[in-house]
């Protein structure tokens, strides 16, 4: 690109003074930056960091910005105009340095309408729209090639819904949109989703009327020829545009605006939880945005209000409401409250929510804190998934609520612990939020934040004992459906259990509902449970056929367990067993312990699930392990990198081969079928009858098993009949063996269960603690029981009226004996907390201090055992120091130990550093060696030890207490003082006396 005259940058930016707002919400940033050659890389990075983490529009007003500094390059404002003209952006015809006259306010006036509707129908389109298709219709009249590669790459990469959220996103900006795109639509075949933004055919409804009447707006005809605008018979003409018409200041943008950038351009697998993008150019800029979409009422329940008392006056609570009774609601009201008190008080407020789930970031961000918080307070939300480029500290210092998986604090605070300016401290915060709290204890996330913030405490008191100032510290709040009982099994456990929780949260209380507790019970339905137990299967050979092979492996390299076949206890054996023979090396164990656990595997499926799915994952595996070993496919040609077998791998894979087609018959006999799978059969049916339109979750264990239960309900033609339309919801992690879903495979499974084009979710247990997950009439725990948390959690989601509960399992199991324990564990709880809340409060305090205490103490124990095993690992981590002059010395590498008594350094550079000195009141002893001289430090005369000697060998003899010990563990080291070697937390080797003795070929 040419460089453009100094007079034409300026009259550019004169244009931006006046079209600010306008420019800003018709571009995007990235493809624009990719056309500007002449903005400094550093320039472009900051800014595209702002795009991935803040949106669009706050990434355009850098943009802005760096076009404004009086440092740019020549020419970098025309660039920039041509960049956006490239791209086909309406905001080009705002900064056209040879614009005769203004924008038409009639177009302005019809874009704005369009990206309203596309807004107030933007689910719709999310999940009807293929993006693809749609993309290369707009090719051309709307899109460039590098629009449409940028579409499909977002499908191929994180699927449909996030490219048409791009799709949409980028649409929207162009020049004169909105009727090419309704061409565009109708002629990839989506005459529906046209109509729905044309308000042609189809009336639409929002809110309990029609779309039109909703709108404020006539029929909402769109003209062919765009530049027919002003004849759109719409209300929805933006105010601003009078004010831009004469050039006179910013303009603020519309809601619509904001939620179509927010929801287009930040996919939660990308970005979660961005701010609100109205940008404060303006002084009524907040204004503008509340009369454009008011502020939700956040009120409380009585119930809630009950609860929520406490935290209102500043104290630390465990807050504890059962599931779907709004435990968040009150804690975004609460952090709400705190916000506003302390900002009328003009102190330092800053709220941090913490989540223990990547999901639960995205949906506490949409659903709560971000609707109710975002006229007055910066939002933002952010995980592990959210691809920051934008550091923690710096994302702490701009918003006033972040919410955020634990781990990412916890990252934080061990920075700050190491730098205090690459980390974060707690003190910072005013208000820390802590989500399913029930898991602040042992060594996870929750807890070793918490460890932080009572050593800040510990600190404070000290200070305060010195008549120092305190440091800062945070209210806390927990959140909990149920902190269960941790397995006690008497009631003075469970009061335990419950007294650490408060302890580690450092809770002044633990709140349950009793004022209200009427009102609660009316608003969290109790669903009835029921058990239905299948019998043992009279006859099983399925079963048969595979234990007899188990017995011909075993057999054949030996093996005799002791444990029952298709049970956990035989899958530790075998693991074991493998682990065993690898140590070994003995192959021949090896593999035939590794197919062992395959047919076990086989059996738990069959007791699960289907004879065929058991059939299936066998045979799945042989045909990889065939395919890999016996060098031969089905043409029995040769495969090139195949292994030749040795007599273990031909023996296992005949052996499955000879009785595979046995199997395979054996797996289709209906009349074998899985007890339990009629159950469930049965109790579907009956529940998917009982209302109009059903909802229900199957819990199950595995992720293989959900997919089996899918595959076996879509098989099923009876199912479809009572409305049962299933999908699948399993974990994003990638520790099984079986492929996980994705963040957004996740999210889009839940919207259409939300919107009933699913009606039976079937979920491991990823879907059992704080989804935000529809209704359900029927909740199945299929063979699945844990512990009281998990039921509690499970039966939660039956919050439809007259809903079930359902257990089914076999009768063998121990499924229902399990259940019941469960059951008699939550009273349990319920009796224990109450106990800990009518306990005294001298003796509740003296509780809590104690077990904070025991806390404590076996942190430390537990790092300075971690410690010891990373020094025994590495002895060089450890350096001694002259206690005088901290000259290093020797490491812990160069110390061995005579008669484990005598540390001596064994490095001959050692000598050059001290001197010897004859101690007179030293005498020999009846030994083999002798210590009459000290050695000092060479430097400053520091005694370090004595010289000894020791069958001949004249060394140098430590003593600790004259050393400063280092440990560089960590990026900063620790320091410390020992009285006696025992206090080290170390074992050095014994001395090598061979290693030291001069010897000869006389010797």
């Amino acid at each position: 690109m040419e460089a453009a005259a100094p007079s034409h940058d300026e009259s550019i930016l004169y244009l931006i003074y006046c079209f600010r707002r306008r420019i800003k919400n018709n571009m995007r940033v990235a493809p624009v930056l990719d056309l500007m050659p002449s903005l400094p890389h550093e320039q472009k990075d900051a800014i595209r960091a702002v795009l991935d983490q803040r949106g669009e529009v706050e990434a355009a007003e850098r943009l802005l910005c760096a076009l404004e500094n009086d440092r740019r390059p020549p020419g970098l404002c025309q660039e920039f105009y041509e960049a956006l003209s490239h791209g086909g952006f309406s905001a080009a015809d705002y900064v056209d340095p040879s614009m005769s006259e203004l924008p038409s306010p009639s177009l302005e006036a019809m874009n704005d309408t369009g990206k309203f509707l596309v807004n107030l129908f933007f689910n719709t389109l999310v999940e009807n729209l293929r993006a693809t298709q749609v993309a290369d219709k707009c090719l051309g009249e709307l899109f460039t090639n590098e629009d449409v590669d940028r579409i499909r790459a977002k499908d191929a990469a994180a699927g449909n819904a996030a490219a048409v959220r791009e799709l949409l996103g980028t649409v929207v900006q162009k020049k004169e949109w909105l009727s090419p795109f309704l061409q565009a639509l109708r002629g990839s075949g989506h005459e529906d989703a046209a109509n729905t933004i044309s308000g042609h055919k189809e009336e639409q409804i929002v809110n309990g009327m029609p779309a039109r009447e909703a709108l404020g707006t006539e029929e909402p005809h769109v003209p062919e020829n765009p530049k027919q605008g002003a004849e759109l018979g719409c209300s929805f003409t933006c105010e601003e545009n009078a004010s831009e018409e004469s050039c006179g200041g910013s303009s603020a943008v519309s809601d619509s605006d904001v939620s179509l950038l927010d929801a287009s351009v930040n996919d939660v697998s990308e970005s979660v939880g961005q701010c609100s993008l109205t940008s404060g150019d303006s002084d009524d800029a907040e204004d503008e945005e509340t009369r454009v979409s008011p502020e939700p009422e956040l009120t409380l329940r009585d119930y809630q209000m009950e609860v929520a008392r406490p935290a209102l006056e500043g104290k630390n609570i465990v807050l504890c409401l059962p599931t779907g009774s709004g435990k968040t609601r009150v804690a975004v009201y609460i952090a709400k409250n705190h916000l506003d008190q302390r900002k009328e008080a003009g102190q330092h407020a800053k709220v941090i929510v913490l989540v223990n789930k990547v999901p639960l970031v995205e949906q506490h961000f949409r659903k709560e804190f971000h609707p109710f918080l975002k006229h007055r307070y910066r939002v933002i939300g952010l995980s592990g998934a959210s691809q920051l480029k934008i550091s923690f500290p710096n994302v702490v210092g701009d918003y006033d609520v972040i919410i955020c998986t634990a781990q990412i604090l916890e990252n934080a605070l061990q920075n700050a612990d190491q730098d205090e300016e690459e980390g974060v401290q707690l003190k910072v915060f005013s208000l820390i939020i802590i989500d399913e709290c029930h898991h602040t204890q042992k060594e996870g996330v929750y807890n070793s934040i918490m460890r932080h913030y009572l050593k800040e405490k510990r600190d404070n008191e000290k200070r305060r004992k010195e008549g120092e100032q305190c440091s800062p510290q945070a209210q806390v709040l927990g959140l909990t459906a149920s902190p269960g009982v941790g397995g006690a099994k008497n009631a003075v456990k469970a009061e335990q259990h419950i007294l650490k929780i408060c302890a580690n949260l450092d809770a002044d209380g633990i709140m349950t509902v009793q004022e209200h507790a009427q009102q609660l019970k009316d608003q969290v339905k109790e669903p009835s449970k029921k058990f239905e137990i299948a019998e043992n299967k009279r006859k099983d050979p399925f079963r048969e056929k595979l234990i007899n092979i188990m017995t011909e492996i075993q057999t054949y390299c030996e093996f005799n367990p002791s444990a029952e076949y298709g049970s956990q206890t035989y899958e530790q054996w075998v693991i074991q067993e493998e682990k065993k023979a690898a140590k070994e090396e003995h192959r021949k164990q090896r593999v035939c312990a590794e197919h062992l656990k395959k047919y076990n595997d086989a059996l738990i499926i069959n007791d699960t699930i289907r004879m065929i799915d058991a059939y299936e994952h066998l045979k799945s595996f042989y045909k990889e392990e065939k395919s890999k070993k016996m060098a031969v496919d089905e043409d029995n040609e040769d495969q090139p990198g195949a292994s030749k077998p040795d007599e273990t791998d031909a023996f296992l894979i005949n052996l499955f081969y000879a009785k595979e087609k046995e199997l395979q018959q054996l797996a289709r006999e209906a009349k074998y079928e899985n007890e339990k799978l009629t159950k469930l059969r049965r109790t579907l049916m009956e529940e998917f009858t009982k209302t109009s339109e059903p909802r229900g979750i199957i819990f199950t264990k595995t992720r293989q098993s959900a997919v089996a239960l899918h595959q076996w309900i879509e098989e099923d033609p009876k199912f479809e009949d009572v409305k049962v339309k299933s999908h699948y919801l399993i974990g994003a992690g990638h520790n099984s063996e079986f492929k996980p879903m994705t963040q957004n495979e996740q999210k889009e499974v839940i919207e259409k269960f939300r919107a009933g084009k699913v009606t039976l979710l079937i979920a491991t247990t990823v879907a059992e603690e704080g989804l935000d997950i529809p209704e359900c009439n029927i909740v199945i725990r299929y063979g699945l029981v844990t512990n009281e948390i998990a039921m509690m959690q499970a039966r939660g989601r039956a919050r439809a009226d007259e809903s079930t509960y359902v257990l089914v399992s076999s009768g063998e199991s121990g499924a229902v004996e399990r259940e019941s324990v469960n059951m008699f564990r939550e009273r349990m709880m319920h009796k224990a907390i109450r106990r800990v809340q009518l306990m005294p409060r001298e003796e509740y305090i003296r509780k809590i201090r104690d077990f904070q205490l025991q806390s404590k103490m076996e942190a430390k124990m537990k790092a300075r055992k971690e410690q010891s095993k990373k020094c025994k690992e590495n002895p060089s981590l450890i350096k001694f120091l002259c206690k005088n002059c901290t000259k290093l010395t020797c490491s812990g590498e160069d110390i061995q130990v005579i008669e484990d008594m005598h540390h001596v350094s064994v490095k001959a550079e050692f000598a050059r550093l001290y001197i010897k000195r004859e101690n007179k009141t030293l005498q020999a002893k009846a030994a083999d060696y002798q210590t009459n001289w000290e050695i000092i430090c060479k430097d400053c005369g520091q005694v370090w030890g004595n010289m000894m000697v020791f069958r001949g060998l004249d060394l140098p003899c430590l003593q600790i207490k004259n050393f400063v010990v280092s440990f560089n563990d960590k990026k900063t080291p620790v320091k410390k003082l020992f009285k006696r070697w025992g206090e080290l937390p170390v074992k050095f080797p014994d001395f090598s006396y061979a290693d030291h003795c001069i010897s000869s070929d006389d010797d």
